[in-house]
């Protein structure tokens, strides 16, 4: 049985994981697991824990950042700790941040957080169907949270 992780936080403002675990339902049988942590710094050893233990093959993590420097310096560190834990695990970790200063709304945030929610979710279907999944997208400017850009032509 396919397992994938889902950790997230408290301090994020929007339930992104309930968005990605409906669209894996949607698309798959794969079994979710899910890990809710206070903060972006937690979330390196939640996700540890997901492969480790509760034996997942995939990991999304979910975290939102405020607009300040020590929100954004939180969420680097947040980042550079899931980036070893992939390292140690040999387990993808599909890093789901939405910045609060990416919109100038709530509505808008909530919109950029649902939709990379749930493209991430597929990405990590694709993933574990195998390393050439998403090769037919190489270079099309896709995007999560927002509208795709597409590929720059010659």
């Amino acid at each position: 049985m396919t397992r994938i992780g889902i950790a997230d936080t408290t301090f994020a403002r929007v339930d992104m994981a309930k968005f990605a675990i409906d669209a894996i339902k949607k698309n798959s049988d794969a079994k979710t697991e899910r890990y809710t942590v206070p903060g972006f710094k937690d979330l390196p050893v939640a996700c540890k824990k997901l492969i480790e233990e509760d034996k997942c093959n995939i990991v999304i993590a979910f975290g939102m950042a405020g607009p300040k420097p020590i929100d954004k310096q939180c969420a680097h560190e947040a980042a550079m700790g899931l980036q070893t834990v992939q390292l140690m695990t040999n387990k993808h970790i599909l890093e789901v941040f939405v910045h609060m200063d990416e919109a100038k709304t709530e509505k808008e945030i909530y919109i950029i957080a649902k939709n990379r929610a749930e493209k991430h979710a597929l990405n990590a279907l694709a993933l574990l169907k195998g390393r050439t999944e998403l090769v037919k997208y190489a270079g099309m400017g896709r995007r999560q949270g927002k509208e795709d850009e597409g590929p720059i032509k010659a």
